[in-house]
């Protein structure tokens, strides 16, 4: 037979069961906020003590810059790669947005515009700076002075082209040519030219030509150089060495020419042969001795003269009548005959020089 509980009694047997789970569940959820506590406080100390808001502008730098991806340094570095440093002897690229009575203004990327006074525009002489320049142009510059007070720098063309004509007549000089200029005045020493921009100087003595010197004011004269120094800024060329070489090209050492006295001085004469002059140095007029070349010659006589020396180098042509005599002291005895005879005696005298030329050569080949 079968006993089933009662109501009291299944009550008395299940109350033990329920305090039993209620009290696992106590103590579970008091292990979990102990845990939360825990985290909490490890959060807490991660935080540090001053966290700026989203909208705060004061940021605090951190103390290792080692651990920041961009330094301040770094900053500096790229900002000074846009930070344009201009020095008096820089050329720089500018460009010109306006023109004034007394100057343009340049931009070249400074703070303020840059100033280029007239006088600067070009290495010839300008009147007015649209002959030279147009809003809107680029092109190079050359930086002349540190900025003024205003923080604006003054700029020059004409320094860049001096530079640029300085190089160009050295070159010519080394290339020994021959060039073309306009004489644009005259002074007691000589005769003024320019050369590409340059002012030249052209000494009286290198002046060859029947003219007074001040006719020759706009006349084109062949020139070569004889000096070219830009540190003493002395350009100085030779009319002369011009219209020799271009003879000298015509002429050969033992040619016989028809000259005119021009000048007597105490060592020779100087005759002209064709538009050039030639020296008859005193030891080559005579086998014979001479005090003065004025004993035996007068300006204005005209003569025949023998090419001893052609020097292109140096523009000088050297002649002789001492070597046209037939005999010794016949310039002074009978110039007549010397002339008569002149061109049978340089044929001798060319002989003579290709006989020695032949024994110098033949002197080598045995050594």
């Amino acid at each position: 037979m079968t006993v089933t509980p009662s109501s009291s009694e299944s009550s008395a047997v299940e109350q033990p069961e329920l305090e039993s789970t209620a009290t696992e569940q106590a103590e579970n959820l008091l292990d979990v906020e102990q845990s939360l506590d825990a985290m909490a406080q490890d959060m807490a100390d991660d935080i540090p003590e001053e966290v700026p808001s989203a909208d705060d502008g004061d940021r605090t730098p951190s103390a290792n810059n080692e651990d920041v991806g961009f330094t301040l340094e770094d900053f500096t570095s790229l900002l000074s790669k846009y930070d344009y440093h201009f020095k008096p002897g820089d050329v720089v690229n500018g460009t010109v947005f306006n023109l004034e009575p007394k100057g343009a203004l340049i931009d070249i990327g400074a703070k303020t515009a840059a100033f280029m006074p007239l006088p600067e525009v070009s290495i010839n002489r300008v009147e007015t700076l649209e002959d030279v320049l147009e809003p809107g142009e680029t092109r190079e510059f050359f930086i002349l002075s540190e900025e003024n007070e205003d923080g604006q720098l003054s700029l020059s063309i004409r320094r860049i082209e001096y530079q640029r004509a300085w190089e160009r007549v050295r070159q010519l000089q080394k290339e020994d040519a021959t060039i073309y200029s306009e004489v644009f005045a005259t002074n007691r020493g000589g005769a003024l030219v320019r050369v590409e921009g340059l002012r030249g100087f052209i000494p009286g003595s290198h002046i060859s030509t029947r003219k007074p010197k001040e006719e020759l004011v706009a006349e084109f004269l062949p020139l070569k150089f004889l000096e070219v120094d830009e540190e003493r800024n002395r350009l100085v060329l030779s009319h002369r060495r011009a219209l020799v070489e271009r003879k000298m090209n015509r002429l050969e050492v033992g040619e016989v020419v028809l000259g005119t006295v021009r000048g007597i001085k105490p060592y020779g004469a100087f005759i002209d042969i064709g538009g050039v002059s030639g020296l008859l140095h005193i030891s080559e007029i005579s086998h014979e001795h001479i005090e003065t070349p004025h004993s035996v010659l007068n300006v204005n006589d005209q003569m025949k003269v023998m090419i001893i020396d052609l020097d292109a180098e140096r523009g000088r042509i050297s002649l002789s009548t001492k070597a046209l005599e037939p005999e010794p002291g016949d310039m002074l005895t009978d110039p007549q005959k010397v002339f008569d005879n002149a061109e049978e005696m340089a044929a001798r005298y060319k002989q003579m020089l290709m006989e020695q030329a032949d024994e110098d050569g033949m002197d080598m080949e045995m050594n």
